[in-house]
């Protein structure tokens, strides 16, 4: 089941996001640049905004939180952004993930394009949004929390 994120699940949401992160940037990112990073963006008070100000979903198997999703909203320019959408492992590929973005979608009936910025070792992600539809605009490096990164910046066409 699918349904959007209330307060009351704040805990299992950092629970699947220390443990997705974890396990998905273990040979990526630094063990305290993603504790670092866990402990911003997935703060109560962080949860609760994003609970408040965008489309935040979670995904049950057998009642159980395993996974979520994040989007912002569409703005004036038609463009809406994929922030955040993690499985937890034991759960992944068996279409959680897609069924999270397809819900996301119709939350977006007006939209014009999604964007989601993934880190360009992370090929798991890369073939998920590349199956989906997904066009690879650019890479380019940045810096996350001091460390250095390749990001990647994908496009989805919405309404089409």
């Amino acid at each position: 089941m699918i349904r959007a994120i209330t307060l009351k699940d704040i805990a299992a949401v950092q629970q699947i996001a220390k443990i997705s992160w974890n396990d998905t940037y273990k040979d990526i990112i630094p063990d305290d640049i993603q504790q670092l990073f866990l402990d911003k963006a997935y703060s109560n008070t962080m949860l609760a905004k994003r609970i408040e100000k965008t489309i935040f979903l979670l995904v049950e198997y057998e009642d159980e939180p395993v996974g979520f999703a994040n989007f912002t909203y569409v703005d004036e320019d038609g463009d809406a952004e994929l922030t955040a959408i993690y499985v937890l492992p034991d759960f992944q590929q068996i279409g959680l993930g897609k069924k999270m973005l397809l819900a996301g979608l119709n939350e977006m009936p007006k939209g014009r394009q999604l964007f989601v910025y993934v880190e360009s070792e992370n090929n798991g992600a890369r073939i998920f949004y590349e199956r989906f539809g997904f066009e690879c605009l650019e890479e380019f490096d940045e810096y996350f929390e001091g460390h250095p990164l390749s990001t990647a910046k994908y496009v989805y066409l919405l309404n089409n």
